[in-house]
């Protein structure tokens, strides 16, 4: 099991700028304000062919091995998930983010994943989102390096949709990604990578019916409901 304390590394504040999480602490800005015009100016363009991956040592150290540069993997990558709330199926999308299923089909077959918490929730009614990824459950945590952001200003959030969380840069995503559990409002500025069974919409949205213990708003924060991953194999 692969747990460490990240002493030093900033609070990540991922997803903090949805618009739907009524956080009035003013400590960020919105995505749109972070000088990042679109996903073609940054990272991998999702979709590319024969792909090279880039992954950045964020400088906390880590528990795993950096993905291989060569992505592995193409198509179609089934995975299944077992967790505190039900057993769920994923499909990993390698040809539109080639470099982050790269990462996730790595850190998978690492057990990075295994007997970790979904630490964030959020539960308005145009913004349903499920945040998991973080083995620390702090927010903060992740596998010591950073990913290319994938994405190209059209994507979009529907019920089902696997995304990547990240802070202001686009480049800063790593471990930690979020699962749209009903349509959801959001700049075309996460890497979308893949989507979750409705075994997964339902099992997330029955454990959101009890609501959230208030971090980030009123309508956001851990779920009252613990929403844990046991453990994440390729299908």
């Amino acid at each position: 099991m692969l747990k460490r304390a990240l002493a030093g590394l900033p609070a990540l504040l991922l997803l903090a700028t949805f618009s739907a999480c009524g956080d009035d602490s003013g400590e960020t800005e919105t995505a749109t304000d972070s000088g990042t015009d679109s996903g073609t100016d940054s990272g991998t363009d999702a979709g590319s062919e024969a792909a090279t991956c880039t992954y950045v040592s964020d400088g906390t150290g880590g528990d795993v091995e950096l993905p291989p540069e060569e992505p592995t993997v193409e198509g179609e990558v089934a995975v299944e998930v077992t967790s505190s709330v039900g057993d769920f199926s994923m499909s990993l999308d390698a040809d539109s983010a080639p470099c982050t299923v790269n990462s996730m089909v790595s850190l998978i077959e690492q057990g990075f994943y295994d007997d970790t918490p979904c630490h964030r929730l959020t539960v308005a009614e145009a913004f349903k989102v499920l945040q998991c990824g973080d083995p620390t459950g702090t927010g903060t945590g992740g596998p010591g390096y950073t990913i290319p952001a994938e994405y190209d200003g059209t994507e979009t959030y529907p019920a089902g949709t696997l995304a990547m969380a990240r802070s202001q840069d686009p480049d800063s995503g790593g471990s930690q990604f979020f699962v749209a559990y009903g349509n959801t409002s959001l700049p075309p500025e996460y890497t979308v990578f893949g989507t979750i069974d409705q075994d997964g919409i339902d099992a997330i949205t029955e454990a959101a019916e009890a609501g959230v213990e208030p971090q980030m708003g009123p309508e956001d924060g851990a779920p009252k409901t613990p929403i844990d991953i046991t453990s994440i194999t390729l299908g």
